[in-house]
């Protein structure tokens, strides 16, 4: 599938609708693979994957990783006005995982997916770190 667009013309609230759908299906293919496959289990454990939290603590544990020019595209999908905020969610948490999903949504429609995979694969990592588990480099 051709994917790749010019991102210069997509808005960063744009490229976050996007990263979500990327990510949210990371997340749901990364967790079958991991043998969780109860609806209510996978939704429980997605939920710890996407909420705006765990996301904000990603992108800042990911931060020196990134080329200056995926850090000014976070920049710009953090400061970007999208609206209402969700009422469980603090507004620079909020800010914060926009801008991580404004970064996979650039990604996936600049065709980097090596890129977004080397990033993607590292999330397990970490969000098992917040939660206090470990996590096999062969589940990810």
């Amino acid at each position: 599938m051709e994917v790749a667009v010019n991102t210069e013309q997509v808005s960063p609230l744009a490229l976050a609708y996007v990263g979500d759908a990327v990510y949210e299906l990371f997340v749901r293919h990364y967790l079958i693979k991991k043998g969780v496959t109860k609806v209510n289990d996978l939704h429980r454990e997605a939920v710890i994957f996407v909420r705006a939290t765990t996301q904000a603590k990603i992108i800042h544990e990911l931060e020196q990783e990134l080329t200056e020019v995926e850090r000014k595209i976070v920049k710009k999908g953090r400061n970007a006005k999208s609206g209402q905020i969700p009422k469980n969610t603090g507004t620079i948490e909020y800010r914060y995982s926009t801008g991580f999903e404004s970064l996979l949504g650039y990604l996936y429609l600049a065709g980097q997916q090596e890129r977004l995979e080397e990033i993607l694969n590292r999330i397990p990592e970490l969000v098992d770190k917040y939660q206090g588990k470990t996590v096999a480099r062969s589940e990810i």
